[in-house]
């Protein structure tokens, strides 16, 4: 069975979503990953489809002119008094474009209104057909594999699952063991990427890398296929920023050594037992070969 990428729109954040598209199909991505829910950050591009008409107009034909698939949108996140019904004008895109996902991180030390919100949140994407991937992230309020189960299990949301980030399980210092504790039908995708193996002291510092500067799969210090060979086959999104390497390749370069070494990296680390789980709207259904 061969491993299916995902462009991530951290990875190319400068690139709007048709553009974004058209790149990630030279490049030879399986699917895109948009970022369609404004957040308001520094220096971060509005690509809120729902509310740019002309936008959303010109990505459903740069994806039908591709043959390329919608994998996720993000980044539904939950934080104090957050109402999750802002996020359905978003999910109304994903489900218009064929998306199967949508990417959630908790923002609140409040666990019983996190909890709460989650729930209502992932009740709302059911009538799209969508899943609700929760992601930890080491500079939110939950940071690690423990706290992100903790939670899906109290929620109790048939279409909820696990979104592992490289990054994030290796920041956290969480034990490629503790996945086999995981239903195996949470796991939908991943985030791929590589980073210095030295975790970060400062809460700065990881932001930074984080948001500036991973590495290629296999040239950072986290063992990688450790974490990818424990968990079923999923596709592999791949979320990479690193603005130097930006600037010096452009986009579509970058892009396209992102997926090359990821790719490479992978066929030398190959998994003992090849189990894919189907990247639909039925994420129980897995084929063992």
């Amino acid at each position: 069975m061969q491993n299916q990428f995902s462009l991530a729109q951290l990875t190319v954040l400068e690139c709007a979503p048709p553009e974004m598209t058209y790149l990630a199909a030279r490049a030879g991505y399986d699917f895109v990953s948009f970022r369609p829910i404004y957040m308001g950050l520094p220096g971060e591009p509005n690509y809120a489809l729902a509310e740019n008409k002309e936008m959303m107009k010109q990505t459903k034909i740069a994806l039908a002119d591709t043959g390329l698939k919608l994998l996720d949108i993000e980044l539904a996140r939950i934080f104090d008094g957050v109402d999750p019904k802002r996020y359905v004008s978003a999910m109304e895109v994903a489900a218009e474009l064929g998306g199967r996902h949508v990417l959630s991180s908790i923002w609140t030390d409040d666990r019983s209104f996190a909890i709460e919100k989650f729930a209502e949140l992932c009740e709302l994407a059911k009538p799209f057909g969508l899943t609700v991937e929760l992601e930890y992230v080491p500079i939110a309020s939950i940071t690690n594999l423990a706290d992100t189960l903790s939670v899906l299990r109290t929620a109790n949301q048939e279409n909820a699952g696990i979104m592992l980030d490289i990054h994030h399980f290796h920041r956290a210092g969480d034990k490629v063991e503790d996945l086999d504790t995981v239903p195996r039908e949470w796991f939908r995708y991943l985030h791929l990427c590589d980073a210095p193996g030295e975790i970060p002291a400062s809460h700065e510092e990881m932001t930074r890398i984080l948001r500036e500067e991973r590495s290629y799969v296999g040239e950072g210090g986290i063992d990688v296929a450790s974490i990818v060979n424990r968990i079923p086959r999923v596709p592999y999104s791949i979320e990479l920023p690193n603005i130097k390497r930006v600037i010096e390749l452009g986009y579509e370069e970058f892009a396209r050594r992102c997926l090359v070494t990821a790719k490479e990296y992978l066929n030398a680390h190959p998994r003992a037992n090849d189990v894919y789980t189907i990247p639909g709207n039925d994420a129980r259904s897995n084929i063992e070969r």
